[in-house]
């Protein structure tokens, strides 16, 4: 499907509109966090199901990613924006007005499902309507800055909110934006899509998603670790074999499977994401708990870290042309695990400026490990596979993000005190975060 070329000042509206759209998934995700205190206050649930608040929204969005591109290509890339956008104001909906725990997790998920088809089909646009590569570079760094500002603003404003009008808000705040990208999109984003003879790979999502669910439970429902691991293992075997039978329609083709440099940076993708969101889960829950901070006062002491992150992410490519990719990821990633060695010591985080320390180098870290996995991911396969590469390496990093809210929570959870277990779970996610700086190393062998 073609569409006739679109003026400046139209693109200028279309981008803020797709700019709209990752605000309304990124601030959902950074916000959370500092509410699931209150939820577990408000609703009287235990910290399994206050860990499924955060997860089942991970695990839908993971799940559902490598499709979501798939489906904005054969249906029309505004349609499934749109779609997406939908899907995510009735789940937000559904969470901001649950009358308990099941409603809000039900709400969650969905609200995942909605983000893993807004955000590629965002982007898709973006590649479609900016068709001159320096304008359209121009227009993804806006885009990716997006991301950037919410993880700044998400915290502070989530905590004011749920600290002055309830933990309801951070979820029902997301409807009226929600609503203007659904009203504003086809008046504004002309359609396009470019089927290609593809086709959604059916078995190929529904045992990656079975593998991906089989390992969620096995992090949080304790009981059934050793079945759930099973049925994982199984699921990930029929979807190599239906990878294999899928041949040139495979949602992830056998080749890119087996490319060790991809699934290297992917790994380390994963480990950044599995001890990052560990922290971010269980830092703020920790403040509450102990009485030590509010939900406001605990977002405003994740804002330097927040601010870290996003004032030097825009250096890492230079840096990486000058010092090379390899280099900043071993060293990102070791100030990743270095800052939570850190807040171990901090008596769950009751030491704050110890906590400070802790999170600035983690935010140094993550800005100097981001940009170059990704980078490196992509030029690890040719320029025709470029999209599917950062389709997994992004598919990677919601993986980490579920199993480390999942594995940390669990070893939080299982301590005889707040104290205690908020450092067992932080050594582990400073060697997880350590091992990921290993898996640097090779990244570029």
């Amino acid at each position: 499907m073609s569409h006739a070329p679109v003026a400046h000042a139209d693109r200028r509206v279309i981008l803020f509109i797709l700019c709209l759209a990752v605000l309304i998934a990124q601030v959902d995700t950074s916000v959370v966090n500092l509410a699931v205190h209150a939820i577990g206050v408000g609703l009287h649930a235990p910290l399994p199901a206050l860990q499924w608040v955060v997860d089942a929204y991970n695990l839908s969005y993971a799940a559902l990613l490598m499709s979501g591109g798939t489906l904005a290509d054969l249906l029309g890339r505004r349609r499934v924006l749109q779609a997406g956008a939908a899907v995510f104001v009735l789940g937000s909906l559904l969470a901001g007005l649950a009358p308990n725990i099941a409603a809000l997790i039900a709400g969650r998920a969905l609200a995942g499902v909605g983000a893993a088809l807004l955000l590629p089909a965002s982007l898709a646009l973006i590649r479609v309507i900016w068709a001159d590569p320096q304008e359209r570079a121009h227009a993804v760094g806006v885009w990716a800055g997006t991301n950037g500002a919410a993880l700044a603003i998400g915290p502070t404003l989530g905590g004011w909110l749920i600290q002055t009008v309830g933990w309801r808000s951070v979820f029902l705040l997301i409807v009226p934006i929600g609503l203007a990208v659904l009203g504003w999109a086809p008046r504004a984003i002309p359609e396009s899509s470019d089927a290609q003879g593809r086709r959604v790979d059916l078995a190929g999502q529904f045992f990656g998603g079975l593998a991906l669910t089989g390992l969620a439970v096995a992090a949080i429902v304790h009981q059934a670790t050793l079945p759930a691991i099973a049925v994982a293992l199984l699921a990930a075997l029929l979807f190599v074999r239906a990878e294999h039978c899928a041949g040139g329609g495979a949602m992830i083709p056998l080749p890119l499977l087996r490319n060790r440099r991809l699934n290297v940076n992917n790994a380390v993708m994963m480990t950044m994401t599995f001890s990052m969101y560990g922290v971010l889960f269980l830092l703020p829950l920790s403040w509450q708990r102990t009485g030590a901070m509010d939900a406001f006062e605990a977002g405003l002491a994740l804002l330097p870290m927040s601010l870290t992150y996003v004032a030097l992410s825009h250096y890492s490519g230079a840096w990486s042309m000058r010092f090379g990719t390899r280099r900043l990821m071993v060293g990102g990633m070791g100030l990743i695990g270095a800052g939570i060695a850190l807040l171990a010591l901090t008596q769950a985080g009751q030491h704050l400026w110890l906590a400070e320390a802790g999170l600035f180098l983690t935010g140094v870290g993550m800005a100097l490990n981001t940009g170059p996995v990704l980078a490196s991911a992509v030029a690890a396969v040719e320029p025709a596979r470029a999209g599917t590469a950062s389709a997994m390496v992004n598919t990677a990093r919601m993986v980490g993000a579920t199993l480390g809210v999942g594995v940390l929570g669990g070893v939080f959870a299982a301590s005889s005190s707040v104290g205690v277990g908020f450092s067992a779970a932080m050594v582990l996610g400073a060697s997880v975060a350590l091992g990921g700086a290993l898996l640097a190393l090779v990244a570029q062998a």
